[in-house]
């Protein structure tokens, strides 16, 4: 028998299976049959003792424990989970803490014992989701899951969309306390109504979602952006969102500048993000920073480290002054101008140079600069330094900055990926613009 981790998945054995549950103490088992939203599609969809047969799934107490039966070939095509739960019944401990584990096994059509999970819990749940049986595909997989709610099988119901119809109204008025009755102390909200009761310091304000509109940085490495309208983002970027948001691919943003991405090498895959919501935009775990553009100067910047930017903002690829055409496709790079806010990205922390003298870069670490600045490509070996600058043999030019501006550095010459040259429209790959035609790589 397989016995699973919190958290950990495996594939689900094949025709009709039985689940088990063995508790020290009295609970109640129920099933929830979920759509693609994580809710039930109506009362129907709560299986228990009440109501001990649903689709493609029933319920039964035995000598044994508690028995699920579920037979994933009866499932409904629209349900895409099957949760386990258990809650205390208040005839033992108010808390599956003080109660212990609750023991889940699932068994094939045989009666063999395949997949086992001990379900603990971690504060003061009274409800319990053990475990959940989900569709990849074709295919029905189990996951351990363990996750605790405070207020027992009605927090539970609710959380998945069940409404719960009291029979008796609250007084309108508050009790006043006497000497044989107190009042008791409200309960913290953030661990009732069906809200995870669980520590970790992963809850820490910390990790919190930070808030405001439009592009704000998420920690380091991600972005959130409060969306009411619309938002230009890196193709592939998204890696959350809540609300009503919808993703359309632009590819490199007009006909014309994908006839340059393909003479240059150079752009950025776009997709436009629409609608009300909070977007999740992160690429490859690389550091996030804003910048805003007031329209007085543009910023030039390699495609691959564009995440993000705001619809106000307009682009184009140009080459860079100075650099001659070259090798495939000569250098390029893409330059925003007007105003608004751009996220971009870079391999590690960055040093912003402020050039208020001759200054040189590898091309390769050069994620940013100001448009207004002049530049040239110079080789290296009129420097005398022949190939000793950069990670990469034979690196054989550097980027000049002149004039009233900054340049952003990143402390890495390595394209996302660890591929050497590169174009910054290909599916996140390639710091260096199209260096790769410069450079003969």
């Amino acid at each position: 028998m397989k016995n699973l981790a919190r958290g950990e998945n495996c594939p689900a054995p094949t025709g009709p299976l039985t689940v088990t549950l063995d508790t020290s103490t009295s609970v109640d088992v129920s099933a929830l049959l979920l759509g693609p939203d994580g809710r039930v599609r109506s009362d129907a969809d709560l299986v228990f003792y009440n109501q001990p047969a649903g689709a493609g799934v029933d319920y039964r107490r035995a000598p044994s424990g508690h028995l699920v039966r579920v037979d994933p070939s009866a499932i409904p095509p629209d349900i895409e989970t099957v949760a386990i739960a258990a809650s205390l019944d208040g005839s033992g401990p108010a808390t599956f803490a003080a109660a212990g584990p609750t023991s889940v096994t699932v068994s094939d059509a045989s009666g063999t014992a395949q997949v086992g999970f001990a379900a603990e819990a971690l504060g003061n749940e009274s409800a319990l989701v053990c475990l959940e049986f989900y569709r990849r595909g074709e295919q029905w997989k189990i996951r351990a899951v363990g996750q605790g709610y405070a207020d027992g099988l009605a927090g539970l119901a609710t959380a998945f969309g069940i409404s719960i119809d009291y029979d008796e109204q609250p007084p309108p008025e508050v009790p006043t306390a006497t000497a044989s009755q107190e009042i008791e102390p409200p309960v913290d909200s953030s661990v009732h109504r069906g809200v995870l009761a669980m520590r970790s310091e992963l809850f820490a304000p910390a990790h919190a979602e930070v808030p405001g509109s439009g592009i704000q940085k998420q920690g380091s490495k991600m972005c959130r952006v409060g969306m009411n309208g619309e938002l230009m983002a890196r193709a592939g970027s998204m890696v959350a969102y809540q609300g009503n948001l919808q993703f359309e691919a632009k590819g490199s943003g007009g006909i014309g500048r994908a006839l340059k991405q393909a003479l240059s090498g150079e752009g950025v895959p776009l997709m436009k993000v629409t609608g009300q919501g909070d977007l999740f935009l992160a690429n490859a775990a690389q550091d996030v920073h804003l910048i805003d553009l007031d329209g007085t100067d543009g910023l030039t910047i390699n495609g691959a480290n564009v995440l993000a930017f705001e619809s106000s903002l307009s682009y184009d690829i140009k080459r860079v002054q100075g650099a001659a055409a070259g090798g495939n496709a000569g250098f390029f790079n893409c330059v925003f101008t007007g105003r608004g806010r751009i996220a971009i990205t870079t391999d590690g922390v960055p040093v912003v140079l402020n050039v208020d003298q001759p200054t040189f870069a590898d091309p390769q670490a050069a994620v940013a600069w100001s448009s207004s600045l002049q530049t040239r490509v110079k080789k290296n070996d009129s420097f005398g330094l022949g190939t000793l600058i950069g990670r990469s043999t034979g690196e054989r030019f550097t980027l000049e900055f002149a004039g009233q501006g900054f340049v952003v550095v990143q402390p890495s010459e390595q394209p996302p990926g660890g591929l050497i040259g590169g174009s910054g429209s290909g599916e996140q790959a390639g710091v260096g613009g199209a260096l790769g035609g410069l450079l003969g790589r």
